[in-house]
């Protein structure tokens, strides 16, 4: 393996680590919404929650499993995630509005991460990853719509 694949391959690698690492964080933070939700909403959003940090949890596994397709080594002792991570883990008590808006912000830091991922991977020839990140992209843009909509009316059911 040449140099440049080599340095190629360990950067396409270090981002699917960082992607494994924020799918972790933000399932962990969809738990925290799902369990502490309240309001006129609870029922809709609580439910909401967890299919949406469902849907986020199982992408862990794909971008670790991506990872070892391009003989690459996962994250994959706890203590790792949190470093490997751009995102944030959610800390402060919280209204329901300011989980929302917590939740629109963290996909949209992993859209823009995600972006810039698949454009990494495509340059370099794996197209296999930039497919993943334009799936998994997909489907964070969704969440991210669902919970703009939450917001939208102002009608203070969400403040």
């Amino acid at each position: 393996m040449t140099t440049t694949l080599q340095a190629s391959q360990t950067a396409l690698v270090k981002a699917l680590n960082r992607n494994q690492a924020n799918a972790l964080v933000a399932y962990l933070n969809y738990k925290k919404y799902h369990w502490l939700t309240f309001g006129p909403l609870f029922r809709d959003l609580h439910l909401l929650f967890e299919e949406q940090g469902g849907e986020i949890f199982a992408m862990i596994d794909e971008l670790a499993e991506r990872s070892l397709m391009i003989d690459g080594t996962p994250v994959a002792n706890p203590a790792d995630y949190l470093p490997t991570a751009s995102i944030q883990g959610s800390t402060a008590e919280m209204s329901v509005r300011e989980m929302i808006e917590e939740a629109i912000a963290t996909h949209e830091q992993i859209i823009d991460e995600m972006h810039g991922d698949a454009d990494a991977a495509a340059n370099a020839g794996d197209i296999g990853t930039a497919d993943l990140y334009t799936r998994l992209v997909q489907v964070h843009q969704k969440h991210r719509w669902f919970l703009k909509e939450l917001l939208k009316k102002g009608n203070g059911l969400t403040a």
